[in-house]
């Protein structure tokens, strides 16, 4: 459970999260929704070449369904289904934001047989999809655009490869707008957030002039989900 937010300087909230209290709940995925998002990745980024599946899940099954490189989108492209299985624990007035999915994309030299993700520095993106497709859950939140995830208190970097240390949620720019939200029902609509990762200076920005600072240096320097190192 989250501690009632602090202000950073912007006067974005700060949540602190206290130790899970929660007992480990064994989930499984929901085949239609896993479908219905399949569907939607394929109508709107590309074929699902393979599907990461949990072997054992907590309160959510976390699949990642991935999208390999093509000549007009020439990147992997890593989708989460299972998150939106349950609502966050959103703020009054936020009711439409209650189920989420994520997004990331890697450059297409990335390393991506699971044998190579033994070594963290490239398995990184994938366990923070998979940690952030399970957090709200686990702590009783939720995660929205400009929400920014640090690794650590201090921030810590994720790999010994490089010095990103935080995580930003923002709308994701590389795909057809129509991708960001998929109405499965008239009380659900699923919002894709996309994975940004940060530099600690960033963080510190987000922080003090808030989540539109940051946006606006990214837009002007073309930084996207498109991770590069």
């Amino acid at each position: 459970m989250a501690h009632e937010p602090e202000e950073s300087e912007s006067g974005s909230p700060i949540y602190r999260h206290e130790p899970r209290e929660k007992p480990f709940e064994p989930a499984e995925g929901d085949p239609l929704a896993i479908q219905q998002i399949s569907h939607h990745i394929e109508r709107f980024v590309g074929p699902v070449n393979t599907v990461l599946h949990e072997l054992v899940s907590d309160l959510v099954h976390v699949d990642i369904h991935l999208v390999e490189p093509t000549a007009d989108r020439p990147y992997f492209s890593l989708v989460t289904s299972g998150m939106s299985d349950r609502p966050m624990n959103v703020p009054d007035g936020a009711e439409d934001c209650r189920h989420a999915e994520l997004v990331v994309a890697l450059p297409p030299d990335w390393p991506m047989k699971q044998d190579a993700w033994h070594d963290e520095n490239h398995y990184w993106p994938i366990r923070w999809l998979k940690m952030l497709a399970r957090l709200p859950h686990e702590y009783d939140t939720w995660l929205w655009y400009g929400h920014t995830v640090p690794n650590g208190d201090p921030a810590q970097p994720f790999a010994p490869s490089t010095k990103f240390c935080g995580m930003l949620l923002a709308p994701p720019v590389l795909y057809d707008p129509k991708f960001s939200n998929l109405a499965v029902h008239d009380d659900k609509v699923i919002h894709f957030l996309a994975l940004v990762p940060l530099f600690r200076d960033e963080m510190e920005l987000k922080l003090r002039d808030g989540a539109a600072a940051l946006y606006a240096r990214f837009d002007k320097y073309n930084i996207n989900e498109l991770i590069d190192l």
